[in-house]
């Protein structure tokens, strides 16, 4: 498994700005933090799982959590894996 370092910056997605969404860096590397109306709805966290990386996302206004359901094999694929199941879960 590689360590976690700083990763290069993410750039908001079409799908997230086209709906008044930004994505900002977070304090817990290596994380973003998505927000909506300048407020902070979701935290995108890359953890080590099973040799490799999963992406937490949690939903800051009630605290959910939806379960990482793929691996990945670096934390900044992870955190792109992980916009691509919000994009989902949000049914975008």
């Amino acid at each position: 498994m590689t360590t976690m370092t700083a990763l290069l910056p993410l750039p908001t997605p079409d799908w997230l700005a086209q709906r008044g969404g930004e994505l900002r860096p977070s304090r817990m590397n290596p994380a973003v933090s998505v927000y909506f109306a300048g407020q902070l709805q979701y935290v995108l966290q890359a953890v080590p799982a099973k040799g490799k990386y999963a992406c937490r996302i949690s939903e800051t206004i009630n605290g959910r959590r939806l379960d990482p359901s793929t691996l990945y094999d670096t934390p900044q694929a992870a955190l792109e894996g992980g916009l691509a199941e919000l994009r989902t879960k949000l049914g975008w």
